[in-house]
């Protein structure tokens, strides 16, 4: 079974499911950082070159990819249980964990992580914190359709989060 971390940027999925691999000594896979280093490009550049669609195809592939390992930690892009296809050939095999914080929260990690900016392009061409709240009413929908269980991230160290992944995923 692997374990699927989902939800918006800035919730913590790749720096905790990078804590959960090495503590329970399993492979770690981030379809953006895939998707980045196949291709030696940010995803800003990538989507400046062929647009929203291109990337979801590369992401496509990427998720199609990893549905068929066994026993990994996986860190979706924001946008990936968007899309159908993206969460049946994961969840075959996979416990789906939302990581959840609020707006504020995750506008302040953004803003201290200096990359994110640099990296991903606007999805909607509004400033950062009214972006975030748009898209997390949107995607909250289907996040909890998804979830199997919500973890919530606000105030907490990545050591706590991980621990509850790691209790909730046996």
């Amino acid at each position: 079974m692997n374990i699927i971390l989902m939800g918006y940027r800035g919730c913590g999925k790749t720096t905790v499911g990078r804590n959960v691999a090495g503590k329970l000594q399993r492979p770690f896979f981030d379809t953006d950082a895939m998707i980045q280093k196949r291709l030696g490009k940010t995803i800003r550049e990538i989507v400046a070159d062929g647009g929203w669609e291109a990337f979801r195809v590369l992401e496509r592939s990427a998720v199609d990819e990893l549905a068929g390992r066994e026993g990994c930690i996986i860190a979706l892009g924001g946008g990936a249980v968007l899309y159908e296809q993206n969460v049946k050939a994961l969840k075959r095999n996979g416990f789906f964990l939302w990581l959840t914080a609020d707006g504020a929260t995750i506008a302040g990690r953004l803003k201290n992580d200096g990359v994110s900016d640099a990296q991903r392009p606007s999805l909607s061409g509004t400033d950062t914190v009214a972006e975030i709240e748009i898209l997390l009413r949107e995607r909250e929908p289907v996040y909890r359709l998804v979830a199997d269980r919500v973890i919530d991230t606000i105030g907490r160290s990545v050591d706590e989060v991980a621990a509850e992944i790691m209790t909730a995923s046996r």
